[in-house]
């Protein structure tokens, strides 16, 4: 579920939360998701943001997903890791999304996901690759439903 069509200013906000670092649009934009996604939020234990590869988590100063993930009045677990580092999925066609993220995450050995229901977070979701294989991930290691929010939807 998203919150709104990643177009005219919802993507201009997006852009500069993301690309600009103003990191003060993570609250409007996580009570935009909040709202749009209570039902989606309702019995779930906790939400996981989507991770960034740790050199672009350096690059960009924050994770924009997890600073989403923080304004949904849940517990934020960091279920997972992005140990591959990929290719922007912004500039690949839908078919090479899903090969470009095959393989790029995995469940941290310190999380407990065993049983429970997860609500991914991330800011844009185009193919829905990303939050696939995140997904992939964490069932595979146990989880009993995952769900996922967005900001905006392309």
């Amino acid at each position: 579920m998203s919150a709104g069509r990643y177009e005219g200013a919802l993507r201009e906000v997006i852009h500069a939360f993301k690309y600009e670092g103003r990191r003060s649009l993570a609250n409007p934009l996580g009570g935009m998701v909040r709202n749009a996604g209570a039902v989606m939020l309702d019995g779930c234990d906790s939400v996981v943001p989507v991770p960034l590869h740790p050199w672009r988590r350096m690059q960009r100063g924050f994770n924009q997903a997890r600073d989403l993930a923080s304004h949904l009045d849940r517990p934020v677990v960091d279920a997972l890791w992005r140990v591959r580092s990929t290719a922007s999925q912004m500039a690949l066609p839908a078919d090479a999304r899903r090969t470009n993220i095959r393989g790029a995450f995995i469940c941290s050995p310190f999380a407990c996901v065993e049983d429970r229901i997860l609500v991914l977070v991330d800011d844009v979701r185009t193919t829905g690759a990303t939050l696939d294989e995140c997904a992939k991930v964490l069932l595979t290691a146990g989880a009993r439903e995952v769900r996922a929010l967005t900001v905006a939807f392309a």
